[in-house]
């Protein structure tokens, strides 16, 4: 498949969306860049990438890097994670309290707010550096020995985390944290300020399309393991508006408020789209847009 022409095809086809949206207002850091940004990257299996736009230019991950964290918690520690983190939809906003006193502080799924912080506090209990480890990874994984946290964001993160903040206490009340607070907003924060680019991600995540192998041919996750993360993310990757992307898209995705996208071909490739504007439901709309049109060009799907 010619990548490079596939890209620059959809490049134009969603021009007319970017600039759509919103940059996250409720984070200072994120709140001013540029919504006209628009970068794309497709990373085959052999590791070759392709891109088109502002693919190399550093964006916030930030809950992309939720799926990484996921997958390194499931590497240390194995099932017992499922124990403390579920795997279903939540059907609400990404930083809601309301389902954790109903369900006894056990998140829904890994990937709104609350679950990430269980997946990021077990991380820290099985490697006592949860946001380093991570960080290291990424470098492994992508190939880009600079990546690297970005204090302004961590730091804004961290002067508006009372959301999270009560989300911890609230689950540790029950028991389902067990590293103390601050350690564990910290690390959570500066894991969401990695600074990375579409070709990045792109490159970080083909572990997922090779069925759980690193980019060394080592294997960090069993088959199985590999499909379980890509199922929850298709299930619950982008917010309450998972349905939606499924519907649309037909991949395994990952969104974050920086207005990046992750997606998985399993056996085929990975991508990486982003823009920063956002919809009403924290996804970008220039990003959503293209893997909408990845898809539908090239057939590819889970389904």
């Amino acid at each position: 498949m010619d990548y490079q022409a596939l890209l620059e095809r959809i490049a134009q086809d969603v021009a007319g969306h970017v600039g759509s949206g919103t940059p996250a207002e409720y984070i200072p850091a994120l709140a001013s860049v540029d919504p006209f940004r628009f970068g794309m990257a497709v990373a085959d299996l052999d590791g070759q990438v392709y891109g088109v736009g502002d693919w190399q230019r550093p964006f916030s991950a930030q809950s992309i890097t939720k799926v990484f964290a996921l997958a390194l918690a499931l590497a240390h520690g194995g099932d017992s994670l499922w124990e403390h983190v579920g795997r279903e939809p939540s059907g609400n906003p990404f930083n809601s309290l309301v389902q954790l006193e109903y369900e006894n502080g056990i998140p829904r799924n890994p990937f709104i707010n609350a679950g990430a912080l269980v997946v990021t506090d077990r991380l820290q209990t099985l490697t006592g550096d949860a946001s380093s480890e991570l960080l290291d990874f990424l470098r492994q994984e992508s190939g880009n020995a600079d990546l690297s946290f970005d204090p302004e964001v961590a730091e804004s993160e961290s002067a508006f985390g009372d959301r999270n903040a009560a989300l911890a206490h609230f689950m540790a009340s029950y028991g389902n944290i067990t590293n103390p607070v601050p350690m564990l907003l910290d690390h959570y924060f500066w894991q969401c300020s990695i600074e990375t680019s579409c070709a990045d991600l792109a490159l970080a995540a083909r572990f997922l399309a090779r069925h759980g192998l690193r980019a060394d041919g080592s294997r960090l996750l069993t088959r199985s393991e590999a499909k379980q993360i890509n199922a929850v993310m298709l299930t619950c990757g982008t917010y309450d508006a998972a349905g939606e992307f499924a519907y649309r898209v037909g991949l395994p995705g990952k969104s974050g408020v920086g207005g990046g996208i992750v997606a998985v071909v399993p056996g085929h490739c990975t991508l990486c789209v982003w823009s920063p504007g956002l919809d009403a439901r924290g996804n970008s709309v220039a990003g959503v847009a293209a893997l909408d049109r990845f898809t539908t060009l090239t057939g590819l799907s889970v389904f």
